[in-house]
């Protein structure tokens, strides 16, 4: 299989010399680009990845008619916040 090449790209002669200037010692501009854009790609991946598992856990959600309503979440956290205020009291006495 042949290799592809990808399209040049322009850029001011600052950005240049600021990304050869945190080059490692033997890694060429070329590997550089090449794993910055393997990266982005990646982490491209993972953000679609993540919207759709959002999206189909909102849709699950809405089919459950499930969740809970902003006062039982705040009441949930206001005694786990409550037990855990009196735990660290019951430590700290003698």
């Amino acid at each position: 299989m042949r290799t592809a090449t990808f399209p040049p790209i322009r850029v001011e002669p600052e950005l240049r010399a600021e990304v050869e200037a945190v080059l490692r010692e033997g890694e060429s501009l070329t590997q550089f680009i090449e794993a910055a854009v393997v990266a982005a790609a990646a982490w491209r991946r993972v953000q679609a990845g993540f919207v759709t598992r959002g999206e189909a856990a909102i849709e699950r959600w809405k089919r459950e008619g499930g969740g809970h309503t902003v006062d039982e979440v705040m009441d949930d956290l206001q005694t786990r916040l409550d037990d855990a205020k009196r735990r660290s009291a019951q430590r700290k006495d003698p």
